[in-house]
């Protein structure tokens, strides 16, 4: 039987025989229980009644998190020209063209959201095989491929999240930091919830959200009911 340090035994201890609570409640014995030597990552998981092999069940899209990630998120942009200066100028952390393509290609993916112009999309399709997986392929319905690039850096940078089902039907985020005050967690996991149910495809069936849980990067994850994560 795996034994346990004594911070991981205090915090299962905390959330024994707690499920099915208010987001408030949850958010504040996550907050109680972050003990880790950095700010963990307050996360959502949330299983829902979608096969997301069928094209009619996939759920995705994106949301701006009112109060912001906490997280410093690293933009890649495909582009030329004009618009490659534009990304710079918005913060873009990395910018190029072909070049960037094979720095991708040899391993390197110092990014965490990857932009690009329409123009540049035969360059980036060659890395669907890489990008695709780690869910950072640029795609017209989450805003990531597009002429306004200054506007998409913005949003990056600015607390957008983007989301997509994973093949068990499961979406996971990150929506703010143990340090955030509770108030920002609550706001930010109830607009996260709600632009998910937004994205409900046309093939789902039977119920929608299954379960809803948060936790902290290094802590136990706790159940929150779907009532209160949808503010009913």
């Amino acid at each position: 039987m795996a034994k346990f340090g004594k911070r991981t035994r205090a915090a299962r201890e905390a959330f024994a025989g707690k499920e099915d609570i208010t987001v408030e409640e949850a958010v504040a014995l996550i907050k109680a229980n972050a003990s880790a030597k950095f700010d963990e990552t307050v996360e959502i998981a949330m299983n829902l009644g979608v096969d997301p092999r069928h094209a009619d069940q996939m759920v995705r899209g994106v949301v701006g998190l009112p109060n912001g990630t906490g997280k410093d998120v690293r933009v890649a942009v495909f582009a030329r020209g004009a618009k490659a200066d534009e990304a710079k100028a918005a913060g873009a952390d990395i910018v190029g063209a072909e070049d960037l393509m094979e720095t991708i290609q040899g391993g390197t993916i110092e990014f965490d959201r990857c932009i690009a112009t329409p123009d540049m999309m035969p360059v980036v399709g060659r890395l669907g095989k890489i990008l695709g997986p780690r869910n950072l392929m640029p795609n017209p319905k989450v805003g990531t491929v597009t002429m306004d690039v200054k506007a998409a850096v913005e949003a990056a940078k600015g607390g957008e999240v983007q989301f997509k089902a994973e093949k068990a039907g499961v979406v996971h985020a990150g929506v703010g930091k143990a340090s955030f005050e509770d108030a920002k967690l609550v706001e930010n996991i109830r607009a996260f919830v709600d632009a998910v149910s937004k994205a409900k495809p046309a093939g789902a069936k039977g119920a929608y959200m299954k379960k809803v849980s948060l936790s902290s990067s290094m802590g136990p994850g706790v159940s929150v009911s779907i009532e209160s994560a949808t503010g009913n």
